[in-house]
């Protein structure tokens, strides 16, 4: 059997420290960073490396209803779903993830574009 991207890339630990490293970019972006503003962010952190867990093929899992939930607050558009992206992306290079596992996990954040982009609630 074929070992996880999760198990590949060594567990909680690394996808730990990959968040880490993601949200220090996020928070320092002027596209994204001010949707962090006023976060709880140990809890986003934990959530986070548990939900790029579940999309590496680890333990951890997340449902559509629950991303969809946690983000409808929020105006995110097209823009920000790409930058984040390109911030996950660059993150993944500097902790040697091979290209093609990038594709993978980029892949399984794309499939979640409807989730976030549009999701926020109409007032």
């Amino acid at each position: 059997m074929e070992k996880s991207l999760f198990d590949k890339y060594g567990g909680f630990s690394t996808v730990s420290r990959i968040i880490m490293s993601l949200y220090d970019k996020l928070l320092d972006d002027d596209d994204v960073g001010p949707f962090f503003d006023d976060v709880d962010m140990p809890k986003l952190i934990d959530h986070q490396t548990k939900f790029v867990s579940s999309l590496m093929g680890g333990p951890a899992s997340f449902s559509d209803g629950h991303i969809e939930r946690a983000h409808r607050h929020l105006e995110v558009n097209d823009l920000h779903f790409d930058r984040l992206k390109e911030l996950v992306r660059q993150t993944l290079e500097e902790f040697d993830v091979d290209a093609g596992d990038i594709e993978t996990v980029l892949a399984a954040f794309e499939a979640r574009r409807p989730l976030l982009v549009g999701a926020a609630d109409v007032h």
